[in-house]
């Protein structure tokens, strides 16, 4: 994944063409991505860490398991 926040565009734009990647639109300030939920990320990325998934159904279960992980946290609160 590439996040465009404040590059020159053309330049960006040129070289993931070059690459041949596919651009996907983000609004710049999106509140899907608030800086609050960011922990999130950082923990998820963690649970991940060392881990390889042969089927995708394995990663899907591994991320539903993480998010119920999640909640079950939250209710605690």
């Amino acid at each position: 994944m590439f996040h465009q926040d404040n590059a020159r565009s053309l330049i960006t734009r040129q070289k993931l063409l070059e690459l041949g990647w596919d651009v996907l639109s983000h609004p710049p300030y999106s509140p899907d991505l608030a800086p609050s939920d960011f922990h999130l990320f950082r923990s998820l990325q963690n649970s991940l860490n060392g881990k390889n998934f042969n089927y995708l159904v394995e990663i899907k279960n591994h991320i539903e398991k993480f998010f119920a992980e999640k909640s079950e946290v939250e209710e605690r609160l």
